[in-house]
């Protein structure tokens, strides 16, 4: 795209780097909302992005399914990456879902706020960004808490705005609802549909947002 996503002026304290993704500039808002119709069509945009990450001397955190563990780990060696010598520095870490989202098997939206913290936390000062990449799709399941997504994606933004680290949020359209994607557009400033990142229109800010999930449970609870 060669564009660059500007929303103001930056904000927060942390060190703001060039961050390209599908060859647009992210700038002030850096939480996407990644939604691909293939596991080949995430990589293909991702791979490069967290390729470019740790040769620019950044640190790299992923959050995957358990199972995808292995396979995931080799795409990153055939991308070029050293995998054993990126995981000893500790540039690189890989999260699966248990150790995330689905930790004492159930989704726990403060606990998952504050694990983002510290995630984030822990690369500096040794690293100038984290890129962060997490795959949504422990949603699907049956955990206790998974109902609090929208309003923990809707909250990330209020944490994320004293970092300048990227946070990507994938989403498989080809598992999850209409309305969960719609709900996940409305928590994301920013937005990668058909293989290109959007400023996203349908953003809406946390303070309008949890008054309407407020709404939602009183008309549930009636």
């Amino acid at each position: 795209m060669g564009t660059s996503l500007t929303n103001g002026p930056p904000v927060g304290t942390a060190i703001r780097r060039d961050i390209r993704l599908d060859g647009a500039s992210l700038d002030r808002d850096r939480h996407v909302c990644a939604l691909f119709t293939s596991e080949e069509e995430q990589y293909a945009l991702l791979m490069p992005f967290i390729r470019d990450g740790l040769e620019a001397g950044e640190r790299s955190v992923q959050i995957l399914d358990p199972e995808r563990l292995d396979m995931h780990l080799a795409r990153l060696s055939a991308a070029g990456v050293d995998v054993a010598s990126a995981l000893a520095s500790g540039s690189l870490e890989v999260l699966t879902w248990p150790e995330a989202y689905a930790r004492e098997d159930r989704f726990d939206q403060d606990a998952m706020l504050e694990l983002i913290q510290d995630v984030l936390d822990r690369g500096r000062p040794s690293y100038p960004l984290t890129r962060l990449v997490a795959n949504m799709e422990w949603a699907l399941t049956d955990l206790p808490g998974v109902a609090d997504i929208v309003e923990y994606e809707s909250r990330l933004n209020e944490v994320l705005v004293d970092y300048a680290d990227p946070v990507i949020c994938t989403y498989d359209l080809g598992r999850f609802s209409a309305g969960i994607v719609v709900d996940m557009l409305r928590t994301h400033p920013v937005a990668v549909v058909g293989g290109q990142l959007h400023q996203n229109p349908f953003y809406v800010t946390p303070a309008v947002l949890r008054e309407e999930l407020r709404g939602r449970r009183e008309l549930r609870q009636a």
